[in-house]
This record gives structure tokens, C-alpha cells and sequence, in this order.
């Protein structure tokens, strides 16, 4: 009875979160890891939770943490975790974060995705040209491959 009624409070507090409504989704969290405190998800999400809306940096990195810790093979673990960093405006900790998921989560594309919104891309070889040339595109790899290839990648 206890964990139907954790996953309806998680359910509605993660709809609010979703919609932008984190101040309106705490109380939900919260009432979700108190009836399950093992929960993982309900952890990590109250973390999120707490970062948007109160700006507990702290508290929330802990939460996240120990749900990681928990289940290291759940990219979403990561991806909140990283959202955590990212809100308090620790960009590096939030790319560590997800190049741990992408060792421990088996590539999900989703921590993927996450990363090339964090990292900051270098501008076109040709910048007359878009990003999505042909002729960019293949400089672009060549210049990638050269960079590496010195170490300055």
C-alpha cells in the first residue's frame, strides 16, 4: 500500500517538475522518499527538485550522489545529477557526471545528448558556410583528427 501510494506522489510531483512547476512538485518528492526512502529515482528527483526550487545545492548534490551510488547502471541517475550541477552552475562537475554515466550506463544516448549541450563546440572552419556543410563538416573532422593527433583535443 505504501509504495502505490509513494509512486503516485512521485508520478504527480515529477508531471509538476516537467511543467516547469518545481516549488509545486517538492512537497510530492518529499512525501514519495518518505514513504521510500530506498528508492533511487525518488532520491534523485527530490534532488532536481531541490535544486530548482530552493537552490539547496548541496542537499541536492547528496541526494543525486546516493542515488548514483545506488544504481550506477540507471542513466537517469546521471542525467539528474547532472542537472543538479548544471542549475548551480558547476558546468565541468556536470560533464564529469555524464562521462561517468557513459562509462557505467552502457552509452545511453541520452547522456549523449546531454553532454554536446554542455560542451562548447568550436565555430565552423569556414564560417561564411553553416555548421552543416559538406565542405565544413569534412574540415571539421580533419581538424579534429589534427588537433588530437598534437594533444591539444
Amino acid at each position: 500500500m505504501m509504495d502505490t501510494e509513494a509512486f503516485r506522489e512521485f508520478k504527480t510531483g515529477l508531471t509538476l517538475l516537467r511543467d516547469n512547476y518545481a516549488v509545486k512538485a517538492l512537497p510530492h518528492m518529499k512525501r514519495a522518499v518518505d514513504l521510500d526512502r530506498n528508492n533511487p529515482y525518488y532520491m534523485s528527483y527530490l534532488g532536481v527538485v531541490l535544486a530548482r526550487s530552493e537552490q539547496k545545492w548541496g542537499e541536492a548534490e547528496r541526494l543525486c550522489d546516493t542515488a548514483v551510488r545506488m544504481k550506477r547502471n540507471q542513466a537517469q541517475l546521471y542525467l539528474n545529477l547532472a542537472e543538479v550541477y548544471a542549475t548551480a552552475g558547476r558546468r565541468d562537475e556536470a560533464v564529469e557526471a555524464l562521462q561517468s554515466g557513459l562509462k557505467f550506463a552502457r552509452r545511453d544516448v541520452r547522456l549523449t545528448i546531454a553532454m554536446n549541450r554542455l560542451v562548447e563546440r568550436r565555430p565552423p572552419v569556414l564560417t561564411f558556410l553553416t555548421r552543416q556543410h559538406p565542405i565544413n563538416r569534412q574540415l571539421g573532422i580533419i581538424r579534429h583528427k589534427t588537433l588530437r593527433m598534437f594533444g591539444q583535443d
